[in-house]
């Protein structure tokens, strides 16, 4: 199974809506909050185009965040997601 890895803000209620969701759902996941590290968020940012947190990742893809993980575990992709 391939690891699950938030990258959050503690202050982001969407970053709790994630770890929520993934909590819910039985999922085991790695959190690395960002809030005090801007040089972090500027990188993802650059790599990915994303400018918003959380950063959800399996594996080392980025699926997205809150909103795409909620769907994906609403419409039961999210476990395909995760096979090596």
């Amino acid at each position: 199974m391939k690891p699950i890895k938030l990258y959050t803000w503690r202050t982001c209620p969407f970053c709790r809506k994630a770890k929520q969701l993934l909590n819910d759902n039985g999922y085991a996941f790695e959190e690395v909050d960002i809030l005090d590290h801007p040089e972090k968020k500027e990188e993802l940012t650059k790599i990915y185009g994303q400018k918003t947190v959380p950063y959800v990742f399996v594996g080392e893809d980025l699926i997205g965040g809150a909103s795409d993980l909620e769907e994906k575990l609403n419409n039961n992709t999210f476990e395909e997601l995760l096979v090596e």
